[in-house]
């Protein structure tokens, strides 16, 4: 009889004539192997892979990488955190996070339903590329960076070089995101603020996440703020972020948020509202994150 040890090893599975190849690799070395030998679709949490072949035949190879053990768990590495591409949204919504982290918790909330957050992974999120993906804002304002690999080598991308677009990203088919990484910023405090049609369960018409880090005599030394669903994808506000650089933080500094500061966002016209709206409700959001960062 099978052990479970050899039930699970790598395996090269020929389904059906219909479905193709489907692997369940155990290291993260076997799974960049696959990868260099063929095209595979990367499966993680299949929230976003089953819902979009949903009474279809899965045609294309896949690549399960959820037995991959180096893959999962969130760690403290001294001067970053870990997040590994398999850990899922209830694992960020229960992990002992500093206030640092306390938008991504609740972006974390704000993805789909409780089902969905025990299986869709952050990673996964991420390689979707959504322009309305709740993740990602959260995730830019804390200066996150994306580690991916393949058999040739290991690079760290920033996620706001990473995410290119609509579904677009920096990964080549060889390749696979094995992490984010997240500075360390002990002093910080963050928001996560989302506009829908109702809080839970609905497409963002517009969301905006806030990170704050003031030092002992009450200044800014950083600030990320980052904005969801009102481009092709999130973007941060960098002239903003170097406006509130350096000034003491106090109540009402959001007074210093103009519309001017929005100039990178390029809202769209849809369903759920108009882009002259987004930009409006962008503006509000803004200021609002930035006060709830500074005083959460």
């Amino acid at each position: 009889m099978a052990t479970d040890k050899n039930r699970h090893a790598m395996e090269t599975r020929q389904l059906t004539a219909t479905t193709g190849v489907y692997l369940r690799p155990q290291t993260i070395g076997e799974a960049l192997k696959a990868l260099a030998t063929m095209p595979l679709t990367i499966l993680a949490g299949g929230t976003d892979f089953y819902a979009a072949r949903t009474g279809q035949a899965i045609t294309e190879p896949v690549l399960d990488i959820t037995a991959v053990p180096e893959l999962q768990g969130i760690r403290d590495e001294g001067a970053q955190w870990r997040i590994g591409a398999t850990v899922t949204w209830s694992n960020i919504v229960r992990a002992d996070f500093p206030a640092q982290f306390r938008g991504l918790q609740a972006a974390a909330r704000a993805v789909g339903g409780v089902q969905v957050q025990n299986t869709g992974t952050v990673a996964g999120n991420i390689c979707n590329a959504s322009p309305a993906a709740d993740g990602i804002p959260a995730l830019m304002a804390l200066d996150a960076r994306v580690e991916v690999s393949s058999l040739s080598e290991t690079r760290i991308v920033p996620l706001t070089e990473f995410v290119l677009g609509s579904r677009k990203i920096a990964r080549l088919p060889s390749e696979l995101v094995t992490g984010i990484l997240i500075p360390k910023r002990d002093r910080a405090k963050s928001s996560f603020l989302k506009l829908g049609h109702r809080r839970y369960l609905v497409i963002s018409i517009a969301m905006v996440a806030a990170v704050i880090e003031i030092d002992t005599a009450g200044v800014i030394t950083y600030a990320g703020v980052a904005v969801g669903s009102c481009s092709a994808a999130a973007k941060r506000l960098s002239a903003l972020e170097q406006k509130l650089l350096g000034r003491q933080a106090s109540r009402g500094l959001s007074a210093l948020v103009e519309a001017h500061d929005l100039v990178a966002l390029t809202p769209i016209d849809d369903v759920r509202g108009t882009g002259a709206y987004r930009r409006d409700a962008a503006l509000t959001l803004v200021k609002r994150a930035i006060e709830e960062a500074l005083h959460e």
